[in-house]
This record gives C-alpha cells, sequence and structure tokens, in this order.
C-alpha cells in the first residue's frame, strides 16, 4: 500500500540525524516537524527568522505571530530564536544546515531540482528560498508523491521545467518509494505498495537496485 503524507513525513523525520539543523519547505515537507521526537535534537530553520521551530499549532496554541515560512501557524520549543531575514538566508547560504526537506515539481536522475515554476504561460513563480536551500544545506531530501494526478512521473531522465539546482538533490522520499540519487544513478531504497520492476516499466529513468545490506549514509534506523 502507497504512503499518505502522514506516513511519508514520518519516514523522513526518522531519516533525519540527531542534532541535525534542518529547513522544511513549504508543503507537505512542513508536516515532518510533528513526527520529530523530543529526544531527536533537530533544530528547525524557517526562512522567515526562527530556529528550534516546534511541530504545527493547534486549537490555544495558535499565535498568528508565531509562523513559519508557508504562513502556518507553529510552536516553539525551548530555547528558540528569532532574527532577521537577512540573517536567515545567510545561514542557509553559508552551509550552516545539515539538511533540507523540499517539495518538487520534478527531479532527474542526476539530482536537478525544479521546484519553482512549470513553464505554462498562467503559473504563479514560486520560488522563495529554495535556491539558496538547493546550494546551501549539506543534504537534500526531497518529499513528493511520485506521479501527478494524470499519472506523469515526476522523477525524470532530465527535468523540463526550469530549473532551482543542479544536482543538489540527495534523497527523494514519494508516495511509493524512496530513492537515493548517486553517481551510479537512482537506487531504489524501499518501495510500498509497488514492486521494482513495476517501477521500471512506470517510470523512463534507469533504477538500481539496493545491494543487499549496503549501508545508507545518515541512516537513523
Amino acid at each position: 500500500m502507497s504512503l499518505d503524507k502522514h506516513q511519508l513525513a514520518a519516514l523522513v523525520a526518522k531519516d533525519i540525524p540527531p542534532g541535525a539543523y534542518v529547513n522544511l519547505g513549504i508543503g507537505q515537507p512542513t508536516t515532518v516537524a510533528d513526527h520529530l521526537p523530543e529526544s531527536s535534537g533537530v533544530v528547525l530553520h524557517t526562512e522567515n527568522g526562527m530556529l528550534n521551530m516546534g511541530p504545527a499549532a493547534t486549537a490555544h496554541e495558535i499565535d498568528l505571530d508565531l509562523i513559519n515560512a508557508g504562513k502556518t501557524p507553529v510552536t516553539e520549543l525551548p530555547g528558540a530564536a528569532y532574527f532577521h531575514h537577512a540573517d536567515s538566508f545567510a545561514m542557509m547560504r553559508g552551509g550552516h544546515l545539515d539538511v533540507c526537506v523540499l517539495g518538487a515539481f520534478q527531479v532527474s536522475a542526476t539530482g536537478d531540482l525544479a521546484n519553482w515554476h512549470t513553464g505554462e504561460p498562467d503559473a504563479i513563480p514560486a520560488v522563495g528560498g529554495a535556491m539558496d536551500l538547493a546550494i546551501g544545506a549539506k543534504s537534500v531530501y526531497v518529499m513528493m508523491n511520485l506521479f501527478t494526478k494524470d499519472g506523469t512521473p515526476k522523477l525524470v531522465p532530465r527535468c523540463s521545467y526550469p530549473l532551482t539546482g543542479v544536482g543538489c538533490v540527495d534523497r527523494v522520499y514519494t508516495d511509493l518509494a524512496t530513492f537515493l540519487i548517486t553517481r551510479d544513478g537512482v537506487v531504489v531504497r524501499e518501495t510500498f505498495g509497488i514492486s521494482f520492476d513495476e517501477l521500471n516499466e512506470k517510470l523512463a529513468a534507469p533504477l538500481l537496485r539496493l545491494a543487499t545490506g549496503q549501508a545508507v549514509a545518515g541512516d537513523t534506523a
């Protein structure tokens, strides 16, 4: 069975190294905050100027002055800090983030990322800080559905949409499978409700199997 967005968020959260400094992109990636255990020591960074962001705020916790970059009300954890937008981008561009988790329209087999514009004349571009995160974070994870609503693959041999970053993606987490982008190609790490052979038939990007017993850098499981 394929994963829903909460199961997928929990999977991503499990793979974030303890104590890492992490930025969660707008959309599905923000849900990762709700699945990080308190003992993880992970420090969440927001583009709009906050460190040690907590899970999404609910009910009486909601403070409309306390939001993430996607304007979603959030909570703060002990030791939370606030700072100027420019300082936030300096952290992103200066290589101070260990991981960023971004959504995407497309990811190529070589790790190119397209997530700011579909190129359609009536589409509204929304690059935000994605370019800065894509080149500034030490590891870039993408969280997305593997196919569009009309069945078009989003993991492709080469992106047809305008690029956000070149060769920047390390991992792709989807509802049907997780992938590692390596020098040798796209490695299928795990599948959900679909076989490796079925994936191979549906995707034009060539796939490789994960070798039995092969260690994956950064895994916490």
